[in-house]
């Protein structure tokens, strides 16, 4: 779906500039030294940079052609923005422990919120997502002939 890349992209570089670099609250990969922390910060910028990238060069195809449809491009990139912030708060901070959102005694509120705030964005973006699909769209095209 359109704006998938583009919203993996976008909270990917969100959560690397806020939580990695400017609150230093954790690095992509935690379990060994600093410096492994930064280089894995700089694999996950470059490759949260090129699913941003690859999503525009997709949204700019699809306006050639004349089929940008607003809404349903911000459905994809809310299914993809929650999609991946709900996976990171769960299978890597969780399941995998390869980093924690941050380390304090009580991390299991912050965890809540990321979590939470993760599936409000995926539940937005699947409602849009459904809204706009193309079954729906014939039957509002019709609906507007009559």
């Amino acid at each position: 779906m359109l704006g998938f890349l583009f919203g993996i992209g976008l909270v990917g570089f969100i959560d690397e500039t806020i939580f990695h670099q400017l609150f230093r609250w954790h690095h992509f990969y935690d379990k060994s030294t600093t410096d492994i922390g930064l280089i894995s910060d700089g694999i996950f910028h470059a490759i949260s940079w090129f699913a941003t990238i690859t999503g525009l060069f997709l949204l700019a195809d699809i306006r050639r052609k004349s089929g940008f449809w607003l809404k349903r491009w911000v459905g994809g990139m809310l299914l993809g923005a929650g999609g991946f912030q709900l996976y990171d708060g769960i299978i890597q901070h969780k399941l995998m422990r390869i980093h924690q959102i941050r380390y304090v005694e009580n991390v299991i509120v912050y965890d809540v919120i990321w979590n939470v705030l993760a599936a409000i964005i995926l539940i937005i973006g699947l409602y849009l997502a459904i809204r706009t699909s193309n079954k729906n769209l014939q039957v509002e095209a019709t609906t507007n002939e009559r």
